[in-house]
Order: C-alpha cells, then structure tokens, then sequence
C-alpha cells in the first residue's frame, strides 16, 4: 500500500503526539504548581494530555515490535489501563470542583494508590522494555522507569520536587516519541 505524497508517516504521527502531549502535559502540572491547585483550563489541559497517554503508550510498544519483549504488552496495557482511570478522576475534578490534587487524592483514596501503584510498576516495566529492545532512544525508557518513580516518590514533597519528577516522566515519553520523529525522518529522507 503507497502512501499519499505529503502525508507523514504514522510513526511519524505517533512520534510527534507523543513529544507534544508529554509537553501539554508537563505544562498543566507548571499551571497547576503556579496557581496551587486546580483550574478549569489547567484541568481541561491535563484531561487532553491525560487521554492521550493510554493510545500513546499502546502505539509506542507497537512501533517498538517485534524487538520489544512480548511480555511488554501487558506493562503498556497496563499503564495505559492507568492512564484511563487518571483521565476518569479529572474528569471527577471538573465535575465536583475539587480545588487541588490533595484532595483529589482524599477523596478518591485507595482507588488513587491502587492505580498509582499500577502506573509505577507499569511504567518501570515498559521503560525497561524499551531501553532493552533499543528501537528507540535507550536514555528515554529509562527516563520513563525513572519518571514514574519520582512521581510516586515526590508525593507530598515541594511543588518543585513534584515537577522534576513529572518532568523526567515526561521526557521519557517525549523522548520515545522524538525517536520516531527522527527514524521516520530517517526512512522517509531522499537516497
């Protein structure tokens, strides 16, 4: 099947909204660290950037395949299963108004730590498996591994700490995604 002259390619799609909802999505947590607490535009930023995550962390394993360990399915269906409920509780802060992530996390409680837990052993799982089948760039699957440690570590920590913690999740999966901005460059450029 030929491509349309023009049209980029899909890893090229795909690496290109992973760089720019990973940076959507580090700047709603600078909104919110700013504002300290929510807002209804930072919300509805986070909620974009958010929504984006499971079908970004889907296409990543894909685009790594078949050099990414089988067993990576699973951590990328369940971080993205993660990333579901996350999309679910800004939406439940939109709705009810809750002022700020603290109690976000009051009020929804275990569900926020069960689901937590889950995106931290997903997201060190598939960080693993990224840097291990070496499709993409290795300093971003551990970026990410890394990342998801921090944020889980950094709760309750400065609003500062909070944000490098997001920040270097958000580079890993910017990171990914740069990867196949520039292998899609790479295979798409004249010979």
């Amino acid at each position: 099947m030929s491509e349309t002259v023009g049209t980029p390619p899909p890893r090229a799609l795909l690496g290109a909204a992973a760089v720019v909802f990973s940076a959507l999505y580090f700047v709603s947590d600078v909104l919110e660290a700013v504002q300290g607490g929510f807002s209804t535009p930072q919300l509805w930023l986070t909620l974009v950037a958010e929504a984006a995550v499971p079908f970004l962390v889907i296409g990543l394993h894909l685009a790594q395949r078949p050099s990414i360990p089988r067993s990576a399915a699973i951590a990328a269906g369940a971080y993205a299963y993660a990333y579901v409920y996350f999309t679910g509780t800004v939406v439940y802060a939109l709705v009810t108004g809750t002022p700020d992530y603290a109690t976000l996390s009051e009020e929804l409680g275990v569900g926020m730590t069960v689901h937590g837990a889950i995106m931290v052993a997903a997201g060190v799982w598939f960080g693993y498996a990224s840097f291990r089948a070496g499709v993409l760039p290795r300093w971003a699957g551990v970026a990410l591994a890394v990342g998801v440690v921090l944020v889980a570590a950094s709760q309750g920590a400065p609003e500062g700490l909070q944000l490098v913690a997001a920040g270097v999740r958000d580079l890993g999966v910017a990171g990914l995604g740069a990867g196949l901005l520039v292998g899609a460059r790479r295979d798409t450029a004249p010979t």
